[in-house]
């Protein structure tokens, strides 16, 4: 009996395109299925009824939601081309930066994105501390997971596309080969594997898309009583 997989993602989802990656990784055939989260399917409202949001992996009829725990469940599921090694402090700690990617990496560049002035520069500091310590993390690696792609790369793969795209639009250089060399050479390794480099949303998309989102936080702000 064939396994019915399907995900349940956004076009542009930096989380989304982590599943797209392990899936593909694994060799497992799934069914894409994009979501409009302005007008969001029954679909996606019976798969995740608590958050309603994507991406969802369905496997047999069966939801999981939430990009990291999804990750864990294809690795877990499907053994081949394991994602996480076996040694429970190597687990454990691809585990605490992965996390640490979506809460202090992610949040620190976003806020260099949508801030001008001072408070763009403050955000700016705060990010490049936290670049500081994934360039200590390849210290000796090819990536992230040692010598081919794992589940750390997957979960910080978002920096090799999205970086790129907020560079151009907010004119700032953020990940240079000066200030961090092998975080440079890791996204362009990362970027240039086959799996990874066929699935990226188109680029010229992704720019307008965030330009819309940038000029909306800076009205925002610039609307905001000082």
């Amino acid at each position: 009996m064939a396994e019915e997989v399907k995900l349940l993602k956004t076009w542009s989802s930096l989380f989304g395109l982590r599943i797209v990656w392990a899936l593909k990784l694994k060799g497992i055939q799934f069914d894409s299925i994009d979501e409009d989260l302005a007008n969001k399917s029954p679909l996606l409202l019976q798969y995740n009824p608590v958050y309603k949001k994507v991406p969802v992996l369905v496997h047999n009829g069966k939801s999981i939601s939430e990009s990291l725990v999804i990750l864990e469940y294809i690795d877990e599921t499907w053994r081949q081309n394991p994602l996480l090694c076996q040694d429970p402090y190597e687990k454990a700690m691809a585990r605490f930066w992965a996390k640490f990617g979506d809460d202090k990496v992610l949040s620190s560049i976003w806020s260099v994105f949508i801030k001008q002035g001072k408070e763009q520069e403050e955000a700016l500091e705060v990010a490049m501390e936290n670049l500081k310590l994934l360039e200590e993390n390849l210290k000796g690696k090819k990536f992230f997971g040692g010598e081919k792609i794992g589940f750390l790369d997957l979960a910080l793969g978002w920096l090799a596309n999205l970086i790129c795209v907020l560079e151009e639009l907010s004119d700032i250089k953020i990940i240079d080969k000066e200030r961090f060399p092998l975080l440079l050479g890791w996204m362009q390794e990362f970027s240039q594997a086959p799996i990874i480099n066929e699935s990226w949303p188109p680029h010229d998309k992704l720019l307008t898309k965030f330009q819309i989102i940038r000029e909306n936080q800076l009205k925002l702000a610039a609307a905001q009583p000082t």
